[in-house]
């Protein structure tokens, strides 16, 4: 049985990579065919009366690591200069007023409506309102380096900022000017702790020179982040820091703790590292996807009674976000169309207890918000021109600068 689980891993990790190699030819995002797949092992599984385990208690573990190696290596590739300015202040708008906007909005309905509190409105609908980097960026891969360089800031900056918000709706017993205070206490602690472990687990990387070094540091991240989450304090500031010291780290040469650190070294270093978190998190993605994929009801699929909900949301999520692109005066094509919901999604929703969640925002809402929003970049996708083959090189690419030693 060890060894058919074994294989049964290997081959679905293999048909993943497969399914990430091709995306560039079928223009398919590998999210909606890695959950086919998984669908279909269940339906396998039933009828040859295959007896699997619960699953279900294993998505928010793979959640949870997933979000962690996601945001980091959305991070990492967030360069922060005088050249990025312009599309990081443009994206940084644009991932974060339609998402208040429309967690505001529908709250104040579903208070007004159904005489829920705020604070459990906000609860439920803001894993609707956060763009999944998880999906976006790889599905990016065919278009130019300027419009590559904005999704991948905007689902960065749209899973950081989301589960950040989700976080403050969360807190306490209730939202008042109190808990404001308090918790922005938390975030200023947060940041504080942030600087210092990043500043250590960067100079650890520099020094480090036994031949395992880019485990540890990955794991040291998960645990500083589990430590933060205990404590309740918005533990992705510290993942989302340590990203950006890492992808910035020439900008850092000035500061006396890294007085002795060898640039030339050190950017050898990060970029390895940068190599080891996009594989972890192409393993601990294809996994998440495929399970969750395994537990889905058809019934959740079809569910009638959840489509108006369902369009209700993706509806709201692309008018504002014409509306935005128009102002910001970015292209709509294909810009308009990658606004994928994913894996934050349904952790976060999976994270609200029984007693918080709101009947009608329930699991066949989340999964056809997933798949009607996959399915519009997928159609969108489809009808982008194809670039250049050099205008694809990843803008965020730069050549290492001569050492400072």
């Amino acid at each position: 049985m060890a060894e058919l689980f074994i294989i049964g891993i290997c081959v679905v990790l293999l048909i993943s990579y497969l399914f990430d190699i091709t995306t560039k030819f079928t223009k398919i995002p590998s999210v909606i065919l890695l959950l086919a797949v998984g669908w279909l092992l269940n339906q396998v599984g039933g009828l040859f009366n295959i007896i699997v385990p619960n699953l279900n208690v294993i998505l928010p573990i793979l959640g949870t690591v997933g979000l962690i190696l996601i945001v980091l290596e959305g991070s990492l590739e967030l360069e922060l200069n005088r050249s990025t300015k312009e599309v990081v202040k443009k994206s940084a708008v644009i991932a974060l007023v339609p998402l208040v906007i429309i967690a505001i909005g529908f709250s104040l309905f579903l208070n007004y409506e159904w005489g829920i509190s705020f604070k459990q409105s906000l609860i439920n609908i803001i894993p609707f309102c956060i763009i999944s980097s998880s999906i976006a960026i790889p599905s990016a891969i065919n278009l130019s380096k300027d419009k590559r360089q904005f999704i991948t800031y905007e689902s960065s900056l749209s899973d950081i900022i989301g589960v950040i918000f989700f976080n403050f709706a969360t807190f306490g017993t209730a939202i008042t000017l109190s808990g404001v205070f308090h918790f922005a206490g938390q975030f200023l602690l947060m940041l504080l702790i942030s600087l210092v472990s990043s500043l250590v687990l960067a100079f650890l990387l520099a020094k480090i020179d036994h031949h395992i070094k880019y485990g540890p540091i990955i794991i040291l991240n998960i645990l500083i982040y589990q430590i933060s989450k205990i404590y309740h304090l918005p533990a992705l500031i510290f993942i989302l820091f340590f990203g950006l010291v890492l992808g910035n780290i020439d900008e850092l040469r000035h500061l006396k703790i890294l007085r002795n650190v060898r640039f030339t070294k050190l950017n050898r270093e990060v970029k390895h590292f940068k190599d080891v978190v996009i594989e972890a998190t192409f393993i601990v993605r294809t996994l998440f996807f495929i399970v969750f994929g395994f537990v889905l009801k058809t019934e959740d699929i079809i569910n009638q009674d959840s489509l108006v909900w369902s369009i209700s949301i993706v509806v709201a999520i692309y008018i504002l976000r014409a509306i935005f692109l128009k102002l910001g005066k970015m292209d709509l094509q294909p810009l308009f169309y990658i606004a994928p919901r994913g894996l934050i999604t349904v952790l976060l929703f999976l994270s609200i207890t029984p007693q918080q969640r709101f009947p009608y925002l329930n699991e066949s809402v989340v999964i056809q918000v997933i798949l009607i929003t996959t399915f519009i970049m997928m159609i969108g996708l489809l009808f982008e021109k194809k670039v250049k083959p050099e205008m694809l090189r990843f803008p965020n690419f730069r050549k290492e600068k001569p050492s400072e030693e």
